[in-house]
């Protein structure tokens, strides 16, 4: 009975010093990465915020020298079979994208938009988008990973941002999609709006 109090004891200690080291060294426990979690305290009020633009041009047969995007899966049998206007259903596009501060495409990249996105209806155009941002400028490094469905219909449309490394380590948000313009079916610029509600600084 006495040793097993001795030990409680002890391990209470050790935990104490723990915490107090933790204390000294100026950590927090629960902290990730020696970082202090930022939580927005309203809806409206982010951690952080930006407008990029997503400029995608899809590979078209002959402008390899352009083309950041291309089919990797064509669209299925079904969707040529219920649509009388194509919806590209189950066609899968892999990209790696620039992504500008500004609209124009000839301005510097901030970032890149690496990933995916698959047209999922058959009633009507409408994709699901996988991607990570990657950041490398002299404003921001790191990445950002977001995901979600893009109702093409739609005037705005939100996607999560689901996680991040660097300058964005384990953010939360939503990146509110618009499409800026588009040129048929292989251009497209979308405005991207995104706000985090969980930072880490």
């Amino acid at each position: 009975m006495q040793q097993g109090l001795i030990m409680a004891t002890s391990k209470l200690s050790l935990i104490a010093s723990i915490l107090l080291l933790l204390v000294v060294l100026g950590l927090k426990p629960g902290v990730a990465d020696g970082r202090r979690r930022l939580i927005s305290g309203r809806g409206d009020e982010p951690c952080l915020k930006m407008t990029v633009y997503y400029h995608d041009i899809l590979y078209d047969g002959a402008n390899n020298a352009n083309a950041t995007s291309a089919v990797a899966v064509q669209p299925t049998l079904l969707s040529r079979s219920v649509s009388i206007n194509d919806t590209f259903f189950g066609e899968m596009v892999v990209f790696n994208d620039p992504v500008t501060a500004v609209p124009s495409l000839q301005s510097e990249p901030v970032a890149h938009a690496e990933g995916f996105y698959f047209y999922d209806r058959k009633e009507s155009a409408s994709a699901w988008f996988a991607f990570t941002l990657v950041f490398n400028s002299t404003e921001h490094r790191g990445t950002l990973n977001l995901m979600g469905a893009d109702i093409v219909a739609e005037k705005t449309r939100d996607i999560s941002v689901v996680g991040g490394t660097g300058d964005f380590f384990m953010a939360r948000g939503i990146a509110t999609l618009r499409t800026d313009t588009f040129e048929g079916k292989y251009y497209f610029r979308l405005q991207m709006d995104i706000k985090l509600y969980e930072c880490y600084v």
